[in-house]
């Protein structure tokens, strides 16, 4: 059945059409969710290392990506290496170093000397 025409039956080169259009957006999903995780364990990571929320871990890693000119994902795969004891670029390690400390100073508490 033809999703414009319900009642009007579809060719076989339609059927074929539609069965490669709809695999390729279920290929396209499962890439979806797997990036993702990745970025959500990322952030995650962030979170606990840099003790920041988790809205300026994602603005980290965006942030991170931009002056590295990186993809988010790639920048997410690398952080999660990295928090298991892998190295991050030079680069990387000097832009994520920048990044948490503007967001460490952001949420830094005022603190009064009573």
């Amino acid at each position: 059945m033809s999703r414009w025409h319900p009642l009007q039956p579809l060719s076989v080169t339609d059927l074929v059409a539609e069965h490669e259009r709809l695999h390729e957006e279920i290929a396209q999903l499962q890439r979806g969710l797997t990036s993702h995780a990745v970025i959500d364990q990322a952030i995650g990571a962030l979170v606990a290392v840099g003790r920041i929320p988790p809205d300026s871990a994602w603005r980290v890693l965006r942030e991170v990506s931009q002056r590295t000119n990186t993809k988010v994902r790639t920048v997410a795969e690398h952080i999660l290496k990295f928090a298991q004891g892998g190295a991050l670029s030079d680069t990387e390690l000097e832009e994520l170093r920048r990044a948490l400390g503007r967001h460490a100073a952001r949420r830094a508490p005022d603190r009064c000397d009573s």
